[in-house]
């Protein structure tokens, strides 16, 4: 099978530059990548939301499992008492529900893919130490959106429980499988986005926007900020994930700030004006480099140019000054 002209990369020039509809060619081909992994993933999810795969329960009953672990008198039970079903008042939600699920779905899915292509369109015009600095960053940063996302599906269990029985029982809640998946998605987003907090700290401390200095004098005021933004950003306003959202961003706060304190300190030891006043002159370029006075060989006279009179060796005549004159009151 032949790969299509859009698909295939062009052959690199031997001194590694490209041209700018070289670089839109790439850009292109590496988007058209993207793009059909997503829609791939995207055909998994839709079936893997409703059927098993490799004896896996289906991404339905995964996603459903925080509202079926309520109570079941805290929830509408319509048509088989023995399973746990959302409900649905449009005749097209639940195709339309399908379509969000599977989509989402597949953008994680296909998360490798397309983040291989990103990372091979942006490594070639990186240095070395930067492509180590970024694929370090990248894999960090996967690792607390995944840590996020599974904090959120935790919390929501106990969040749930709260919404549909803070009503003491008085009313009963018929939750529409849109809105339940709409809160599920967003929560999961919001707590995948907010772990990257302290990444975020961390660079902007390694480009010395926001030191350990500043950091130590705001701790107190950015701690409830942080309470604050959780209280705002969680889509349930439920005490449940808003306190895990501010305590779980709070103490990855804290391990941010110790190592932003750690890198300003090895920062300050390698700094030759450690230990002077601001007021205090620093060590000079010879000092710094070895060098001692001592050391520096003393230079030769040097010979006058070619601008300046030549001085006679000749001895000067001294004239007396004449008899009469203003010179003979002078004693």
């Amino acid at each position: 099978m032949q790969v299509p002209r859009w698909l295939r990369p062009r052959a690199g020039n031997p001194d590694g530059t490209m041209t700018l509809l070289e670089h839109i060619h790439e850009l292109r081909r590496r988007l058209m990548i993207g793009v059909i992994a997503i829609l791939l993933g995207t055909i998994i999810g839709v079936l893997w939301y409703q059927f098993h795969i490799f004896g896996l329960p289906s991404l339905g009953e995964l996603l459903t499992e925080p509202y079926c672990a309520l109570p079941p008198g805290a929830r509408l039970t319509l048509g088989d008492p023995n399973r746990c079903q959302l409900v649905a008042f449009a005749p097209f939600e639940q195709l339309t529900l399908l379509i969000k699920v599977g989509v989402a779905a597949g953008v994680v899915l296909s998360s490798p893919v397309w983040l291989s292509q990103l990372w091979g369109f942006i490594t070639p015009g990186l240095h070395a130490h930067e492509r180590r600095f970024a694929r370090v960053f990248i894999g960090t940063g996967t690792v607390l959106f995944v840590g996020g996302a599974v904090m959120a599906y935790l919390v929501l269990t106990k969040a749930l429980y709260f919404l549909v029985t803070v009503g003491g029982g008085i009313q009963i809640t018929a939750l529409r499988g849109d809105d339940y998946f709409s809160l599920l998605i967003t929560l999961l987003v919001i707590f995948g986005v907010s772990f990257e907090l302290p990444l975020l700290m961390i660079m902007l401390n390694r480009v010395g926007i926001f030191p350990y200095a500043t950091i130590k004098a705001w701790r107190r005021g950015l701690i409830f900020a942080i309470f604050v933004f959780a209280a705002v950003v969680t889509p349930g306003q439920d005490p449940f994930s808003m306190l895990a959202l501010g305590c779980s961003l709070t103490v990855l706060f804290e391990i941010a700030a110790q190592i932003c304190r750690v890198h300003d300190r090895r920062l300050a030891k390698a700094s030759p004006w450690q230990g002077l006043a601001d007021d205090e002159a620093g060590p000079s370029p010879m000092a710094s480099s070895g060098a001692s006075a001592s050391t520096v060989a003393a230079s030769a006279p040097v010979a006058p140019t070619s601008l300046e009179p030549a001085r006679s060796a000749a001895p000067t005549r001294v004239v007396d000054p004449p008899s009469g004159s203003d010179y003979d009151d002078v004693t």
